[in-house]
Parts: structure tokens; C-alpha cells; sequence
């Protein structure tokens, strides 16, 4: 940190933005429910729309916005896991939004609140425009939404998936950053097996995909 005064002395006005961006990136690494609910009311302002839709791993704050607060050192071991199963689960900074029906929105809202912008650097968190296809999700996952609209997001609804099916599409993307999501959903006492089971039948996914991702859920309750 003492290094940024000389990092930003030594650079011109768009330098010092862009180092200011990536320093703060890096000190901040996680997301609250708080903090997603303000990108919620910025995202509703910028676009004029009352609903938008939260993709991808902030997602899970709509139905467990306990995860948020941060508790004190913790000594006690089991305590301490507790605390590294939830730092997983929020350790992303960026929220994966769309406006439905709206490319158009989606975009203004990524170029406004995106990654790099003002906001970014201002509040260490940002805004990904997204579209349907980037999350492989089962059937009628739009009905299982669950919606996050208050004060604090200007009663703009930010409509955020189910965390079962938040896990399918983890689960299919299969990187390690995401079943190590999984994992600690799993340990935090936040999925029941057979519902995973049932959102994995609502798909259309290649089989060798489905054995795979079952292959996952089967580990994953077996601990």
C-alpha cells in the first residue's frame, strides 16, 4: 500500500486511473449482500428498469444474505472451516447481470458500473454484462428465481438465481474455482442432494456432461 503515492506520482492521469482500478481490485476480494444490492439500484438508475436479472456466484446472497457478515478471528477449528467455506462463497467482486430483453441495457450497465470504471474503483466492486447463454441452466429455472428488492436497491428487483440451480450451472462449467463453490455450499448445509439430483434430470445436457456432474454431487454429499 505505501507503494501507491509512488506508483501514481510516476504516471499520467489515465495511468493513475488504471493503477488505482487494478490496486483496488486486488486489495477488496469479496462481495456482501449489502454491496450487491447497491449494484442492483445503480443498474436499475443507468438502464431506467425496474428488474434485472443476477447471475453467476453473488447470486447465492439473495437466499442466504447471512453469509455476509464477516465474524472476528475465529480459533476454534471447526468455526475457522466455517469461515473459509463462506469466504469461497462470496470471494467474487464482480456480479454477473443482464436486463431481460435488453443486449442493448446489459451493455450500458457493464459500461457504466463494469470492470475498470469509476465505480469499480471507487467501491472495489463491479457489474459483468451477461447474457442467457452464459449460464447452462435446468428448465424453469426463470420460475425459481429468487428476488432481492428493498430500500437500499430503490425497489429496483434484482432477481437472483436458486441456489440449486446456481450449483447446475457451477457444476457445469466444472472449473476448479467452481466445484470448490460446490464444495463449500455443500459443507455450509446449503443444497439437499436429491434436489441437485432433480434440477440435473431438468436438463438437456450431453450424458457424458450429466455422469460427470453427477459423479460431483455424488463426492460431494459422500463427505
Amino acid at each position: 500500500m505505501d507503494q501507491i503515492p509512488r506508483l501514481i506520482g510516476m504516471a499520467n492521469s489515465t495511468e493513475c486511473y488504471i493503477i488505482a482500478g487494478i490496486l483496488h481490485s486486488k486489495i477488496k476480494s469479496n462481495m456482501n449482500r449489502h454491496e450487491l444490492e447497491h449494484i442492483i439500484r445503480a443498474a436499475g438508475e443507468i438502464a431506467d428498469v425496474n428488474k434485472v436479472i443476477i447471475f453467476g456466484s453473488q447470486s447465492i446472497l439473495a437466499q442466504f444474505p447471512e453469509l455476509s457478515p464477516s465474524n472476528a478471528a475465529l480459533a476454534d477449528s471447526d468455526m475457522a472451516t466455517i469461515q473459509e467455506n463462506r469466504e469461497i462463497l462470496i470471494r467474487s467482486i464482480e456480479a454477473d447481470i443482464m436486463v431481460p430483453d435488453s443486449q442493448e441495457k446489459t451493455d450500458l450497465i457493464e459500461g457504466a458500473i463494469g470492470e475498470l470504471s469509476l465505480f469499480h474503483d471507487t467501491f472495489g466492486y463491479y457489474a459483468q454484462g451477461v447474457d442467457r447463454t452464459t449460464s447452462k441452466l435446468p428448465d424453469g429455472w426463470e420460475s425459481r428465481l429468487i428476488e432481492i428488492c428493498n430500500e437500499n436497491t430503490n425497489y429496483v428487483s434484482g432477481m437472483c438465481l436458486e441456489v440449486h440451480d446456481l450449483m447446475i450451472s457451477k457444476l457445469y462449467a466444472g472449473r476448479k474455482k467452481d466445484i470448490e463453490f460446490f464444495m463449500a455450499a455443500v459443507k455450509m448445509g446449503l443444497l439437499f442432494e436429491e434436489t441437485l439430483r432433480e434440477r440435473l434430470a431438468l436438463t438437456t445436457f450431453a450424458d457424458e456432461r450429466r455422469r460427470s456432474m453427477l459423479k460431483h454431487i455424488e463426492r460431494g454429499f459422500s463427505k
